[in-house]
Order: structure tokens, then C-alpha cells, then sequence
């Protein structure tokens, strides 16, 4: 079973707020016959997209191919979360790599919000971006190593957009009597995942980029003169390939796949809630929480509540309103009236250190990938990170791949047996308490 129709009708976007209140672009073709480009992108996510803005503004060919549609995949479908920093902290970097590359990291993330912001105001992408990333800690525990990390932040690397919170300072900004304290992060925002996606493929296709949608890649070919795309009507021959099908890539690219796990997570959107917004958040923020498994909510320019929570590892979706309403009511008992507008689910895809995989497949076939919950940011940045290797500027690309990204144990077989395994002894710690 190939998961990018395991769960997903072709062509079709999924049953989301953000794909009920964003206006669809124009569909683009399919491939058919030959086409020759100096460089194949396969995927239309973040990653593809920047990338092939970034190669076109360069002025290179570029050739992109989307199995569906534009932003149909995890950038079209995610929480939203334009955040700070790379997805491991900047203590656990330092010892990894050593101060004077995790700087480097850190100036990278910085870079990559200001990217995002950039692309946005430049392309006049009406993406709805708010500031505010509050981060929410169940435990006494966690609110200390939060208050740390803000002030080593301040001091160590000049960030001083982290306001560390107590009970009550984050009480004034989530009412809910789970948490114990956390901080909020005023440079880090939120916006449409799916609004961003779409307005980076229409600046793509005004740079010159062609673009087949409904075109599923079921080949990739390297041994020749010059790499291919292969689709069941045509393929795509380059100088250089791009792959940027994170979880999707599977079998298409095994040195990937070994490296990169495809994991489903889900969101619901409730109805307007009217003035019971004030029962949710008092500001207009989003928030993510300290579980193993993260819940992560914020409201919806139409007063909606947008919360995502649950995870699995199969390839089926389970019953998407009953796994998330659970975590959902835990915070907000008081919304076990609410209706549920829009459930939907969608594959990421993460690695076991939890650092992203830039990954050199061939002398002219690169990767970029598995940014475990932090891509909004960091998947555009990557973009820009692949398009300068392929242009021979490859320092920045080739400090990403130095990060850690390990095989998971086990082979297809068993990783993910062994991955739910894991995934439950955190969820027995989460209710636990440690």
C-alpha cells in the first residue's frame, strides 16, 4: 500500500478547515511524454517548493512533480507553527556538534523564520501569520528546565523573545488547569500551513518553474547519463534530482526511507466558538504542550478552535474526532458541547535523533527531510539550503547533514512495531506523570 493513497482520494485535498476557507490555485497538468530540465524536484511540499523558487530565481530549468496537488501532503495539513530554533534545543546541539557549528544551527533557524516571513510579504501571500508560540509544562519539573532554556537563549545566543511564565502569567493566556507554568515566544508565530504552501507554488510558477500535478513518481533512476523522474505517463530527465517527498518517499528512495519515518497526526476544528473563545486562549496565539506526543491548538481567524493531538503508525487513519476530542476535553472539559466542523489527518515524518536528513543519494541526487514536527520554518529554509548545493555552494547544506540521523533499528519490518512500542511506553509516562 502506497500512503499517498491509503488514506487520500487523488487529486483531492483533505476535508480540512484550511482546504474549506483557502481558495484552490488552478490545477496544473499532468506529466506526459518527455521533459528535460536542469533540475527534477519531485514533491510539492515546502521543501520542493522553496527549492525550486530559490533554483528559478538562480536561473536554472526547474521541472516539479506533486503525485496531487500543490501543498496536498504535511505542508498543506499542519499545525501551522512557525517556531524558534532547531527541533532539538541548543544544549543538546552544543554537545552534538561542538558551540561553534550549534551557533551556526541556531543562526540557520533564525534565518529560516525570517525566510518564511520574507517569502510571505514578498509574494503577497495572505497566509493569516500571527506572532506568539506559548509552550504549556505539566510539571514543576518542566516549567524549570523552560525558565533555564529561556534565559540561556537570552544569554547565550542575544534571543530574548522568550518570556519565561508562572502558573498564574500563563493562566492570563490559557485557562486551563492542566499546566503549571512554561513560557511564550513572542518571535515564533502561527498562520494557514495550506495558504503558505499554495502562495509558494504560484511565486514558483511566476518564476518560470513548470509544474505536473496528479504525476506519482514510481521511479527513480540514477545509473544513467543523467537522472530521471519516472511516471506511468512520462518522466522528467535533469542534471540534478531533488527529492522532497519526506514521509512519502518509502521504497522510491531506501537510503531515505531508512532514515526517515512516516508517522500520522491529526487535528479537529470545532465550531465558532463565539465569545467561549475566552474559554480557550486570551490572546491569539498558539500553543504546544510538553507530552511525548504533543498536543498543539490555536484558534482560527473565524474563532474555531484548531487542535491537534494523536498520533499512529500504520498506514490507515483511525477514527480522527474520537483520538483527538480525548486529549482535547483533558485541557478543556468544558468543550464536551462543542460540535466538530472538520477532522483531518496527515503523514510527517521523523527521524530518530530528531534532526532533519539532508542527505547526498548520488553526485546529483540530494535530500531534504524528516523535520519531526518542525518544518514549517525549517522545510523552506531547506529549500534555499538545496538550491545553493545544487548551484555548488554547498557549506550550509553540508553543516545540516553533519546532524545525526541514524537508520532505525529493524529494517521495514519492524521499525514500526518497534516505534508504536516506544511510542506507548512515552504515552504510559505522559499519564504518569515523569
Amino acid at each position: 500500500m502506497d500512503l499517498l493513497f491509503a488514506n487520500d482520494r487523488p487529486g483531492d485535498y483533505p476535508g480540512s478547515w484550511y482546504a474549506a476557507v483557502t481558495p484552490p490555485l488552478p490545477p496544473f497538468p499532468r506529466l506526459e511524454g518527455a521533459v528535460r530540465a536542469d533540475v527534477a524536484v519531485l514533491g510539492g511540499g515546502y521543501t520542493g517548493l522553496s527549492a525550486a523558487l530559490h533554483l528559478a530565481e538562480r536561473g536554472l530549468s526547474v521541472v516539479l512533480l506533486e503525485a496531487h496537488r500543490l501543498g496536498f501532503g504535511a505542508s498543506g495539513r499542519n499545525g501551522g507553527q512557525l517556531g524558534s530554533g532547531q527541533r532539538l534545543e541548543q544544549g543538546d546541539l552544543e554537545a552534538a556538534v561542538g558551540r561553534e557549528d550549534a551557533r551556526r544551527l541556531w543562526d540557520l533557524s533564525q534565518e529560516a523564520k525570517a525566510l518564511a516571513l520574507g517569502l510571505i510579504a514578498r509574494h503577497g501571500i495572505n497566509a493569516g501569520y500571527r506572532p506568539g508560540i506559548a509552550h504549556a509544562c505539566r510539571t514543576e519539573a518542566e516549567v524549570r528546565h523552560s525558565h533555564a532554556y529561556a534565559e540561556k537563549l537570552a544569554r547565550d545566543y542575544g534571543y530574548d523573545a522568550v518570556q519565561p511564565l508562572d502558573r498564574d502569567g500563563l493562566r492570563t493566556i490559557l485557562p486551563s488547569d492542566v499546566y503549571v507554568g512554561g513560557d511564550i515566544d513572542r518571535g515564533a508565530g502561527h498562520l494557514n500551513p495550506l495558504a503558505y504552501a499554495l502562495g509558494l507554488g504560484r511565486a514558483a510558477a511566476d518564476a518560470g518553474v513548470r509544474i505536473f500535478e496528479r504525476s506519482h513518481v514510481t521511479k527513480i533512476e540514477t545509473e544513467g547519463p543523467q537522472p530521471r523522474l519516472v511516471t506511468g505517463e512520462g518522466h522528467v530527465e535533469a542534471d540534478h534530482l531533488i527529492l522532497a517527498g519526506n514521509g512519502y518517499l518509502g521504497p522510491l528512495a531506501p537510503q531515505v526511507a531508512a532514515r526517515v519515518m512516516p508517522i500520522n497526526n491529526f487535528i479537529v476544528a470545532t465550531e465558532p466558538l463565539g465569545p467561549r473563545v475566552a474559554e480557550v486562549l486570551r490572546e491569539d496565539v498558539a500553543v504546544a504542550d510538553t507530552k511525548f506526543v504533543v498536543n498543539y491548538w490555536r484558534l482560527s481567524a473565524d474563532g474555531r478552535l484548531l487542535f491537534g493531538g494523536g498520533e499512529s503508525y500504520g498506514y490507515r487513519f483511525p477514527d480522527i474526532v474520537k483520538t483527538v476530542r480525548k486529549p482535547m476535553l483533558e485541557i478543556y472539559p468544558g468543550l464536551a458541547d462543542v460540535r466538530i466542523d472538520h477532522a483531518w489527518g496527515g503523514t510527517l515524518a521523523i527521524t530518530m535523533t530528531r534532526n532533519p536528513a539532508f542527505l547526498r543519494l548520488g553526485p546529483r541526487v540530494l535530500s531534504a527531510s524528516g523535520y519531526s514536527g518542525h518544518g514549517v520554518a525549517m522545510a523552506t529554509l531547506a529549500g534555499r539550503l538545496l538550491a545553493e548545493a545544487v548551484a555548488g555552494e554547498a557549506a550550509r547544506f553540508d553543516l545540516m547533514g553533519r546532524l545525526a540521523t541514524p537508520r532505525f533499528p529493524g529494517g521495514p519490518a519492524l521499525r514500526t512495531p518497534l516505534l508504536a512500542l516506544a511510542m506507548s511506553w512515552y504515552a504510559l509516562r505522559d499519564r504518569l506523570g515523569f
